[in-house]
């Protein structure tokens, strides 16, 4: 039995060997002695000639025209304007002379959260008597006919619930559980309503922080001197004078605090999918919460009692930010009133599409570069997302034409992605992840996300001109999925302004119905160029991606990465650790394992002549780049992130430029001093030092 295996095994190398050898002899000797046609292809590089052009045919006017063709109405998810756009971006990529190879849609059947247009959600304050003393605004004020369109949906928390909330007013800063937690060493919190402001804490962590204090519901507001550098008034100083916020201005967004569809959490939201009952849904407020404008959010907060509140607290109201008694002050017109939120928000299951495109690959069409931005808004989004759509229409107009031309075929493929239902929570490129989890795993070279293209105009606020690189270690756009739950190398490309000249935040119609053509045309980008300018650095990078002979992408940089998270980590946490007995020795002999695995990589890549090697040999090393991220994904690091599987780039908590997992839950642990806690601690550094460690290996060949 062994003789007839190990002569199968010797029949069968043997058979392989002379497969190979007549193979290899067969290549190199054609009919004509010239070698095989599909050779130069194989082994040809970028093309700097064809970016050359590329960049000279980008033009700012057509990205100007999108934009004003893709903010005409509102287009929020799955309404008709949606819809709208939905077919424009199909029209475009399937045009005969500049469209892509072939564009299609992928549609979810996906739950969303929506206000009551017959039945708006009210903020007022009412008497003892039940007398409504003030109401709240429902609408923001007009200022060009873009506010009085129909289809405006009225500022909401989407993901509130509805219900009922009435009691005296606090003032609870920024709605953090620090915020909170000392707030309540001053006010017995049962039974009140809290107002907060945009920043510090997710949207929905201001609403879930405050339930376990016995808060009935939450409003939340953009404080001036977050957005508008202090500046009020709309007579001189706020749009439509400025970029600045208007006072009725109210910021919308969803308030839950996973991505993708609530109800098929880790499975793509197709019609016949399980979904868990909604009452299991986790991550979202169980108190009601709503938005409103600065203007109201100042009547009520220069009325409220009590002491003041820290000077970390005070906004940029002329009145001095109290704590409330609770409630208002005995002075006040409104003593002895409570605040009351009436919202009849309702939740649907809907159906969202996104749409995609391609152009093949010539060498690898099973390699996959995907750029991607969503599509819908809460309004007519002009800044947020038709920028960036309007960006990714040029690119593919000029890419398109070079295909349809038969002048260019990218090396790799190129997928496109117009994601829907973002603004809910990035639902439409979680659910493609999810659907095509195996097949983008294996296949996908990079993500790049170009969402808010323009964030500023330099002009007026002396925009940086070096770039500036941060890592992407939240769920801020489309990039989420890929990076944190596929592990795919992302990038996500905008241009902003110098954020040491202003307060902002973010660019201050974010959300409201001031994000329209007039505001992104006379405030954010007069003449688009700054567009233009986005567009022609995203279609750089998505080319050099795609027509590289090696990947561009540099491990030793993620090398140096990691050597600066291990140095905040030593600073911080090896004291108190090898006071307990926890050893940080294998963190730091793993990630200089990596550094030396990637320096090994870097020389073979530098001292090689790729273009005369196999091509084995150049698929193998892009592979090793390509799922160099791979290597730090671990599906149980994170129990309680919903789709957080990267070790080094999941969010955190702790506000640490260190290894997330690590960071968190060290503050855990100091802050209860709980040896459980302390052991999730030795955990997370077992989980970082294996996951590097096993990184490393992935960079070198022969070495098990």
């Amino acid at each position: 039995m062994i003789t007839q295996v190990l002569i199968g095994i010797l029949s069968g190398a043997a058979i392989l060997t002379a497969g190979i050898l007549i193979g290899h002899y067969g290549i190199s000797q054609s009919s004509s002695g010239a070698p095989p046609s599909w050779l130069k292809d194989v082994a040809k590089d970028v093309d700097e000639s064809l970016i050359e052009k590329f960049l000279s045919e980008v033009d700012n006017i057509q990205i100007q025209e999108n934009l004003r063709e893709l903010t005409k109405v509102p287009h929020m998810a799955t309404t008709a304007g949606d819809e709208q756009t939905v077919q424009f971006m199909l029209k475009r990529w399937q045009d005969p002379e500049t469209g892509l190879d072939q564009a299609w849609r992928e549609e979810y059947m996906v739950y969303l959260s929506f206000p009551d247009p017959k039945n708006p959600n009210k903020v007022t304050v009412v008497s003892p008597s039940d007398t409504v003393l003030h109401t709240a605004r429902e609408k923001e004020k007009s200022y060009t006919p873009d506010q009085d369109d129909p289809e405006v949906v009225q500022p909401y928390a989407a993901y509130s619930p509805a219900g009922h909330a009435k009691g005296k007013l606090v003032y609870a800063n920024q709605g953090k559980p620090s915020d909170y937690q000392l707030l309540n060493q001053t006010i017995d919190l049962r039974g009140t309503v809290a107002i907060t402001r945009y920043g510090g804490a997710g949207r929905a962590a201001k609403a879930i922080n405050a339930a376990p204090y016995g808060v009935l519901g939450v409003l939340v507001y953009t404080d001036p001197l977050d957005i508008n550098d202090g500046l009020m008034s709309d007579i001189d100083e706020t749009y439509p004078h400025s970029w600045y916020l208007p006072p009725s201005g109210v910021e919308r967004g969803s308030f839950n605090t996973h991505y993708g569809d609530l109800l098929t959490p880790y499975l793509a939201a197709k019609e016949e999918t399980y979904r868990i009952p909604a009452e299991n849904i986790t991550g979202i407020p169980h108190i009601p919460i709503q938005p409103i404008g600065f203007e109201d959010a100042y009547t009520l907060i220069c009325e409220l009692g009590e002491e003041a509140a820290p000077a970390a607290w005070q906004g940029a109201f002329n009145c001095t930010y109290n704590f409330g008694g609770p409630g208002f002050k005995s002075t006040s017109y409104f003593n002895n009133s409570d605040v009351k939120l009436d919202i009849f928000n309702h939740e649907e299951v809907k159906n969202s599409s996104n749409v995609m495109g391609v152009i093949r690959g010539s060498v690898e069409p099973d390699r996959y570069v995907i750029y991607g931005n969503h599509r819908d808004s809460w309004v007519h989004g002009a800044i947020d997302p038709s920028s960036g759509t309007s960006v990714m229409l040029e690119l593919t107009r000029v890419l398109g034409s070079l295909v349809q031309q038969g002048k260019w075929r990218p090396r790799r493929s190129m997928i496109f992605g117009s994601w829907g239902a973002e603004e809910f929570g990035l639902i439409g490129s979680a659910e493609y992840t999810e659907q095509y989890f195996a097949k983008l795993s294996e296949r996908t070279v990079a993500y790049v996300n170009v969402d808010i293209a323009v964030f500023g105009k330099w002009l007026h606020l002396r925009m940086t001109k070096n770039p500036l690189v941060g890592y992407l270690s939240g769920a801020g756009s489309d990039y989420a999925a890929f990076v944190h739950y596929l592990g795919i190398t992302s990038m996500d490309i905008s241009y902003t302004y110098d954020r040491t000249k202003t307060n902002a935040r973010i660019y201050p119609a974010y959300h409201t119905a001031y994000d329209t053509f007039d505001y992104a045309s006379r405030f954010i980008d007069p003449g688009f160029v700054s567009h233009q300018a986005i567009a022609r650095t995203a279609g750089n990078v998505l080319i050099r991606l795609a027509d590289s002979l090696v990947l561009p992408l540099n491990c030793s940089d993620y090398a140096e990465i990691l050597e600066d998270y291990l140095g905040t980590a030593m600073t911080l946490y090896e004291h108190q650790l090898r006071a307990r007995n926890i050893s940080m020795e294998p963190l730091k002999r793993a990630v200089a394992s990596f550094r030396s695995a990637a320096a090994h990589l870097d020389r073979v890549i530098r001292t090689s002549d790729l273009a005369n090697e196999t091509p084995l040999k150049v698929r193998r090393i892009n592979d090793q780049l390509m799922l160099l991220d791979r290597a730090f994904l671990d599906p149980l690091a994170f129990p309680d992130k919903h789709a957080y599987r990267h070790v080094i780039w999941a969010s955190s908590d702790a506000g640490k430029p260190t290894f997330p997992g690590l960071a968190d839950a060290f503050a855990t642990a100091e802050s209860s001093g709980q040896s459980r806690h302390w052991d999730k601690v030795h955990y997370h550094l077992s989980v970082l030092s294996q996951a590097i460690e096993g990184a490393a290996h992935t960079l070198l060949i022969t070495k098990l």
